[in-house]
This record gives structure tokens, C-alpha cells and sequence, in this order.
């Protein structure tokens, strides 16, 4: 939820996920507005993934989500 952050970082701190299901989803974030990804032209290529206004809004949703789970044990 805080700041930008590249791919890598985002594969190794979400638990479960493998590297076909994180490209999936975070294309499907983008086009949906929540997510914003920055490609540079440099070599190697760098992307950048940040939090739009609209996701930024969804941040009290899942901090309440997380409440929610911890709350009854659910992972």
C-alpha cells in the first residue's frame, strides 16, 4: 500500500503467488484504474508499480479485510 514498487519486490513479499498469476493480476489492476505502471527505457527495462487516487481509495476496504481475517484466523 506504501510507495512504488517493482516487480520483484511485489513477488517475493505476496506469499503463494507465482510469477504467471502476478503478471495476470497486475495487468488486470491496471486496466481497471487501481494500478499505475511505469515502464523506463533503460537496460535492463524497470517498471514501477504504484497505487492510483482510485486504488489508494480501497486502501480503508482492505485494512478492515485484514482486521477481518486476523480477527477469525483466516489467512
Amino acid at each position: 500500500m506504501k510507495g512504488t514498487r517493482r516487480f520483484k519486490e511485489l513477488e517475493r513479499n505476496i506469499e503463494g503467488i507465482n510469477t504467471r498469476m502476478l503478471v495476470k493480476e497486475l495487468k488486470q489492476l491496471e486496466i481497471n484504474g487501481i494500478l499505475l505502471r511505469e515502464v523506463y527505457a533503460e537496460v535492463p527495462p524497470r517498471v514501477e508499480y504504484s497505487l492510483t487516487e482510485k486504488g489508494q481509495a480501497l486502501k480503508p476496504v482492505l485494512e478492515e479485510m485484514k482486521s477481518w481475517g486476523n480477527r477469525f484466523n483466516i489467512l
